[in-house]
């Protein structure tokens, strides 16, 4: 009987500035053989994310850093495909952080089960009812906290997160002001994801199209990048504002400390609360954020989109699309292909 070849991307060294293919190494192992209370899973799915970047690096964080020679970790869906495990059944789909690899041996305490039963793609469970979407649902609602006729702006709005939390806050009657990097993505956000105005920052000046667009000044700012953006939005916050700071993506590449915000004293001045937001801290209130978009995604009153590269072995680069702008919406690796239903 032959053995079952794994393969998979480990850590090879901290990256320096923007990341590089010989960061990581391809290598080939054997997948272990069972023990009780064991599943081996065959990933499917691996969802690619600017935390990435984060996990790679020796810094203080909200998890412990990937280590050298480790598989690099990742949020990933694969098919039970053999089980020593009572809870664990063959043909399961199974989500888990087993990381870039094609198979994993994993136990119940692991993993999640994606719920039978229903009617949405696969690849919705790694976006707008996955970590993406429960993400865009709790800092909107938990920080965010919309109201009808208030004013919100979204950096990196064409992404994962930033084109979800769009759509909800236009459900709460919010007028919506997306940024984003491209023409393309900004007509996407206007023509298909109904908000009210987009901006490309890399052609308007971000500045003077934030007052155009927010007349009425920035009430919820659903901060993704950090930099000059968050700068231009903080000069413009309202009495009371809140910042749902998700993500700092524009500095995760930095090899100096970065500067700023040079508009810090806004906060004082608007009496604004800013509030840190990692989703792993809402693990246990996803059923109650999927009940809620669930529906909005049934409805059509949210759309979303998933930018799918295919092959395990091109994983460093579908990463570095999120640095570059490249992807619109969730940005995905097809691992294998998934079991027909």
């Amino acid at each position: 009987m032959s053995v079952l070849k794994n393969n998979q991307w480990l850590l090879k060294k901290r990256p320096e500035g923007d990341i590089k293919a010989d960061d990581f190494e391809y290598v080939q192992s054997e997948v272990p053989d069972l023990g009780e209370g064991e599943a081996r899973v065959r990933t499917l799915y691996l969802s690619v994310d600017p935390t990435n970047r984060i996990w790679m690096t020796d810094m203080p964080q909200y998890m412990e850093p990937v280590q050298i020679g480790a598989v690099m970790r990742g949020v990933v869906i694969g098919v039970v495909e053999e089980s020593k495990s009572p809870q664990l059944e063959v043909g399961d789909l199974i989500h888990g952080l087993w990381g870039w690899q094609e198979y994993a041996v994993v136990t119940p305490d692991q993993v999640g089960k994606v719920p039978k039963g229903v009617p949405v793609p696969l690849d919705a469970w790694m976006s707008v009812l996955g970590a993406t979407g429960m993400t865009a649902y709790f800092g909107l609602r938990d920080i965010g906290k919309p109201k009808a006729g208030e004013t919100i702006v979204i950096s990196a709005a064409a992404g994962a997160v930033g084109s979800i939390a769009g759509q909800i806050a236009k459900i709460h009657g919010c007028r919506t002001v997306g940024i984003a990097g491209t023409d393309e993505k900004c007509a996407w956000l206007t023509d298909e994801l109904g908000f009210d105005a987009a901006i490309n920052y890399k052609t308007q000046d971000v500045d003077s199209a934030l007052r155009e667009a927010c007349p009425n000044g920035i009430d919820i700012d659903f901060e993704n990048v950090g930099g000059a953006i968050f700068d231009s939005v903080l000069s413009q916050i309202n009495l009371h504002a809140r910042i749902i700071l998700c993500g700092l993506i524009s500095s995760y590449n930095a090899t100096k400390p970065v500067p700023g915000p040079y508009h810090f004293a806004q906060i004082l001045m608007q009496r604004a609360k800013v509030e840190g937001f990692i989703i792993t801290d809402y693990m246990s209130r996803f059923p109650e954020g999927i009940a809620e978009v669930g529906p909005w995604l049934a409805s059509g009153k949210i759309k979303y989109r998933v930018d799918v590269v295919e092959g395990l072995e091109h994983t460093p680069e579908a990463l570095n699309r999120l640095f570059t702008g490249a992807n619109i919406g969730k940005q995905l690796v097809m691992v294998s292909e998934p079991p027909r239903s």
